[in-house]
């Protein structure tokens, strides 16, 4: 697979808008506390500084989902369930205007990110473009294995793992 998924682009695309939205919270509470609208100073701070780094971090992992980065899909998956409580919280407290879209987005993305095309993609090693697979599992040649000092990725250990187990059709 050498074209990025549709379900990578719009998990990415999700998870982006979440992670704006974190850094717009972030920048609204911030500048209520600095104009000391605020009912209780410290606790807004602490909800600024987690919101930013929060938003941040999504807006991190949606780049990493759209460079094929084997490590953002797992981040990915925790803040959407992470989400997912949160919207139950907003939906019990009244606040349907928020709830409902959050929660949604936060099913939506999980749906994208652990669909079988983003999986397989995610999984596969691509070069510093992130476009082209370094071992194409569907040339005629096999991949040679790296020199024995030398690590593997993640996604050669998965399908060397993979490729290790034995099949319904043969026999033992």
């Amino acid at each position: 697979m050498t074209k990025r998924p549709f379900t990578v682009q719009a998990a990415a695309a999700l998870q982006a808008a979440e992670g704006a939205a974190a850094v717009g919270f972030g920048v609204f509470t911030g500048v209520e506390t600095a104009t000391g609208a605020a009912v209780d100073p410290a606790s807004a701070i602490g909800v600024t500084v987690l919101a930013l780094a929060g938003g941040l971090g999504m807006l991190g992992c949606a780049r990493g989902l759209l460079r094929a980065a084997q490590w953002s899909r797992a981040p990915t998956v925790l803040t959407q369930l992470f989400a997912l409580p949160i919207a139950w919280s907003l939906w019990q407290s009244d606040r349907p205007a928020i709830a409902v879209p959050l929660g949604a987005v936060a099913v939506l993305a999980l749906i994208t990110v652990l669909s079988p095309p983003s999986t397989a993609w995610l999984i596969d090693d691509h070069d510093e473009d992130g476009d082209t697979p370094v071992n194409d599992t569907e040339t005629a040649e096999p991949a040679a294995a790296p020199p024995p000092g030398e690590p593997r990725s993640l996604g050669r250990r998965l399908k060397d793992r993979l490729n290790e187990q034995p099949t319904k059709n043969s026999k033992n």
